[in-house]
């Protein structure tokens, strides 16, 4: 039994390590920034999950696991949302490559918001025309 599961850990931590591998291959090769931003949360998430599994088996220990499931689960929730960010920031400054979009669904907010009006600059306010003696 301990050999069976001395192998199960061995497999899920070298698939765990060439998940997080192909997420740094793809960072370096492709492309744009969007395509590049997708290689660095997908598989990264789940080679976090397999060397997690397989960390969780190793160490045979219940009071670990509440412990690798917060670290996954806070890995799974801020790597989509961080992701989301950059891709909308890196939209909006012009670094996405939009002639490979399939479909372009940002570009009327977009250009709504870009179309509205300026407001201008909000108004320096002298605290002393604001304090309790101001008429």
């Amino acid at each position: 039994m301990d050999l069976f599961l001395d192998v199960l850990v061995a497999v899920l931590l070298i698939l765990g390590c060439l998940m997080s591998l192909i997420a740094g291959i793809g960072l370096l090769t492709f492309p744009d920034m969007l395509t590049r931003m997708h290689a660095a949360t997908k598989p990264q998430v789940l080679g976090f999950l397999l060397i997690f599994a397989g960390l969780a088996i190793h160490l045979r220990s219940w009071t670990v696991i509440p412990v690798l499931v917060l670290a996954w689960a806070m890995q799974l929730l801020t790597a989509p949302v961080s992701a989301h960010m950059i891709g909308r920031a890196g939209y909006r400054t012009k670094h996405a490559a939009k002639e490979t979009l399939y479909s372009d669904e940002l570009r009327q907010v977009v250009e709504k918001v870009s179309s509205a009006p300026h407001t201008g600059t909000v108004p320096e306010i002298d605290p002393q025309e604001t304090g309790p003696d101001a008429k």
